[in-house]
């Protein structure tokens, strides 16, 4: 399973990496880090076929991840897309969802939530 993760904090790829360790290792997870909403509608338009599921931050400078969502939406109504922030509040539900959003994720991420948003809970163990 494929999955881009787009935040702006490098951090982020260290962290899924150390988290999801033992199902990288064993091939059932791959990530693909983007630190711009640019970037990431760049690397999902090169590897669409192989990507799955979005990850994405939504406050970034530049694209920010609401953007990233209405640009991919323009193409791609299929593969699932998470909006991540820091700020839980209805309004970013709210327009997540408005804009096609599959959900919405809170930081700090819930590694147990994501586990089971990748269904994994079987594969891995």
């Amino acid at each position: 399973m494929r999955i881009l993760v787009v935040d702006d904090e490098p951090a982020i790829a260290r962290l899924f990496s150390q988290r999801f360790r033992r199902e990288i290792r064993d091939g059932l997870l791959e990530f693909v880090y983007a630190g711009s909403g640019e970037e990431a509608v760049g690397l999902f338009d090169a590897s669409k076929a192989d990507i799955v599921m979005i990850l994405s931050d939504i406050n970034m400078p530049g694209m920010s991840g609401l953007e990233l969502l209405e640009n991919i939406r323009k193409t791609d109504d299929k593969t699932p897309i998470y909006m991540i922030s820091a700020y839980e509040n209805d309004q970013y539900s709210r327009l997540s969802q408005e804009k096609g959003a599959n959900g919405f994720i809170p930081k700090p991420l819930d590694f147990t939530e994501l586990r089971d948003l990748f269904n994994l809970d079987d594969k891995s163990r």
